[in-house]
């Protein structure tokens, strides 16, 4: 089933399934059906789910568990990518001849109805440029619909429904799903090896990311980091309209002079030698400083004005899980982030020795025995940036451990580190070791985040 198959479908009054309605991309693919008209029915596994609770006081019959009779009164499905072909409402759609949909599908199939669809892509920093450009787009009046993959506060959730003519989505090259979107501004931040579970190997990932550039019609513009030398090779010869962005003169998109205001960067967005806005970020960090020129650069590219780039990003506080406060423990304070590839963790950690705290202390959680494997020196050298670094075991995913491969072996590379089995263990280290002048940061896409919580109450 193809993008076009899926549009011709989503007609107002079609009775559509969503296998995984809860998922933090499913729920608001949920809210832009019934917004079109459609008749919406899902399942999940979590009838205590915030979402699931939400769908169903709008009056979404949600079943809870996966069961074949679900899909009965269906006249197509779309499930989220962690569902599989053996899954019981799969199995029942494809036996009742139902058409079924990728969740990367659906989405790309509405993007169609919108004069700008940007895509934001990247192997680092997408949730937080996603974020930043609905900020601008907000600030500029445009009404976006939005789909992030956090909480934007701003929002109060990941998503937004709005009524103009632009919706803003973060597009993730795992399993290749961006490749369903239709992008008329296609923005790539960077290009690193990731996902090798899926790629082959660099290579691989780049021929991915051309084909995403590629989608981009001759009308519409694709803006990409100047600053990184895989994405440049990617694109070289791209025959689409082309903006860069970076941190000198050398970009289409570039700052200035800049500055640091109690660890915050402060500077001016230029372009061609003009001086476009000042620009002062509520955020830390020079990766920061990076996304916030990738934003500005889409937000450009659709004519929206410097002043509206400058409100929006001066308005940004930052998105769920991206260098969050949670709280303070006996003096120390608390900040958690999604970091989970070792050069987001060397970012995240050399802006953090920037800040005026006297240690770091990283608790941090791996992702997949697969990335731990492949990029292991690379995690090892990122992690010894750290004061102290806790090591909590790997954590699983879609994975089981084929590899034989434990944080216990990060942490008798790491100078001083240790390794802490349970998240339990984690959180007891930590209160032994706070005091104050630390930041504590527990870093990673698993759930060690429940450990700053749970340090912060």
């Amino acid at each position: 089933m193809t993008v076009l198959e899926c549009k011709k479908l989503l007609t107002p009054g079609r009775r559509v399934h969503l296998v995984g309605i809860g998922g933090v991309s499913m729920f608001p693919l949920a809210q832009v059906l019934r917004g079109m008209g459609l008749s919406v029915t899902g399942s999940d596994f979590n009838a205590d789910s915030p979402n699931v609770k939400t769908l169903r006081a709008q009056g979404v019959e949600v079943f809870i568990g996966h069961h074949a009779e679900n899909v009965a009164r269906a006249e197509l499905v779309i499930r989220t990518a962690a569902v599989h072909d053996d899954n019981p409402e799969i199995a029942a759609a494809r036996k009742l001849g139902l058409p079924v949909f990728e969740r990367s599908q659906a989405w790309g199939a509405i993007s169609m109805d919108y004069r700008h669809a940007l895509c934001i892509a990247g192997t680092h920093g997408k949730t937080s440029t996603t974020s930043m450009a609905t900020h601008i787009a907000l600030a500029a009046g445009l009404d976006p619909t939005v789909m992030i993959g956090a909480n934007l506060s701003a929002l109060g959730c990941g998503y937004r429904v709005g009524k103009g003519d632009t919706i803003i989505l973060e597009s993730c090259e795992y399993c290749n799903s961006f490749l369903s979107f239709r992008p008329t501004i296609a923005v790539i931040l960077d290009i690193e090896e990731d996902h090798l579970d899926f790629f082959k190997d660099l290579p691989d990932i780049e021929r991915s990311f051309r084909t995403f550039a590629s989608l981009v019609p001759d009308t519409g513009m694709v803006i990409a980091s100047a600053d990184d030398r895989n994405t440049m090779d990617t694109l070289e010869g791209l025959d689409r309209p082309l903006m860069t962005f970076g941190m000198g003169p050398y970009a289409d998109i570039y700052c200035q002079n800049l500055t640091w205001d109690k660890g915050l960067p402060h500077f001016e967005l230029m372009s061609g030698g003009i001086k476009l806005c000042q620009v002062e970020l509520k955020v830390p960090g020079v990766y920061n400083v990076k996304n916030a020129l990738a934003a500005a650069a889409a937000a450009l590219s659709m004519g929206i004005s410097s002043a509206s780039i400058a409100r929006g990003l001066r308005e940004y506080r930052g998105a769920e899980r991206r260098f969050e406060y949670k709280g303070t423990l006996n003096g120390a304070r608390i900040y958690d982030d999604y970091a989970h590839h070792p050069s987001e963790i060397h970012a995240l950690l050399d802006m953090a020795r920037t800040l005026d705290y006297d240690r770091i202390l990283c608790a941090f959680q791996p992702h997949t025995y697969t990335r731990t494997k492949a990029l292991f020196p690379d995690f090892v050298q990122a992690l010894s940036l750290a004061d102290k670094t806790i090591l909590a075991e790997v954590y699983a995913a879609r994975e089981t451990d084929t590899l034989g491969i434990s944080s216990r072996d990060l942490a008798e590379r790491i100078p001083g580190a240790e390794y802490c089995p349970g998240l339990e263990d984690v959180e007891k280290r930590l209160r032994e070791l706070a005091r104050p002048g630390d930041l504590i940061l527990t870093v990673g896409a698993g759930n060690l985040n429940q450990v700053a919580a749970r340090l912060a109450e």
